[in-house]
């Protein structure tokens, strides 16, 4: 009887087949951490915004300029500023201020009125406010509907007669009615501001202050004696350029120039007794 070869069956994997497999899931719990990792490890950051160079710049000068304070001139920036008041002293020697006054009380007043409107108007509106409020404590006694009637053509009246008693209280409970003699004391009053603070302490006390308007400000850019466009910058950087004795005067000079010849829109650089010396700073049109 022939004999034959009986192949016995597996049911399971074989050993070759096993090991992929083993590895497999082995590498199954690696992978899962890993994935976990990844999801949970923070981004990588952003690098910083590269700023263009010219931004760069203008913010290292601006940062610099805080520190530093306000730029000392040259010797030769001095001397041109100086001439250009003595220039214009020399073609307006009566350049004094336009509002009309006869107290300190007065002046202060009539300042405060002046703010957004012609010191010709507000001329206009105080002879009779004077008349009828001659002291700080008839101002303090009064409502400000009181003050109506009288600065109604000034600009923002209502405003204006509510800081003018709210001053004049503080001035008669304060300083027994009389002016504060310095500017700090005076910009503590309400509805005083550093530039009318300044105005009042030039015109009252001879009190050292360059105070900046909107004539004194663009005069001050044209002829380069400042870059800024901020008052209280801009007072700063005229204090550099001229002697305290100067600064009064050289105030009602620049407001008279800006008033007759420094136009804003259309200066009269052909009469300008100053042509010489001004670089005209912004200016594309004049006459």
């Amino acid at each position: 009887m022939a004999s034959s070869t009986v192949t016995k069956k597996t049911t399971g994997p074989t050993p070759a087949a096993k090991a992929p497999a083993a590895r497999k899931a082995k590498a199954a719990p690696k992978r899962a951490a890993a994935s976990k990792s990844a999801a949970t490890k923070p981004a990588p950051k952003k690098a910083p915004e590269k700023k263009a160079p010219a931004r760069k710049a203008a913010a290292k000068g601006r940062a610099t300029a805080k520190a530093k304070g306000p730029r000392i001139p040259t010797e030769a920036e001095r001397l041109r500023a100086v001439q250009v008041i003595d220039h214009l002293d020399d073609e307006m020697p009566e350049a004094h201020i336009e509002l009309d006054y006869t107290t300190d009380l007065e002046l202060l007043v009539a300042v405060m009125l002046s703010a957004q409107c012609t010191d010709a108007m507000v001329n206009r509106c105080t002879p009779s406010l004077f008349a009828a409020y001659r002291s700080a404590a008839d101002y303090a006694k009064a409502q400000p509907e009181d003050l109506h009637p009288h600065i109604s053509r000034c600009g923002l009246y209502r405003n204006k007669a509510k800081n003018v008693v709210a001053a004049m209280q503080s001035i008669e409970t304060e300083w027994g009615g009389k002016l504060p003699p310095t500017r700090e004391a005076l910009e503590k009053l309400p509805g005083v501001g550093r530039k009318t603070a300044g105005v009042v302490a030039v015109h009252a006390f001879d009190g050292q202050a360059f105070p900046v308007d909107t004539h004194v400000g663009r005069l001050a850019r044209r002829l380069g004696f400042t870059a800024h466009e901020d008052p209280d910058k801009v007072e700063l950087d005229l204090q550099q350029l001229f002697p305290p004795q100067r600064w009064g005067k050289g105030h009602q000079l620049l407001v008279w120039h800006g008033r007759r010849t420094c136009y804003a829109r259309k200066p009269a650089c052909s009469r300008c007794v100053v042509a010489d010396l001004c670089p005209r700073v912004d200016v594309t049109d004049a006459t």
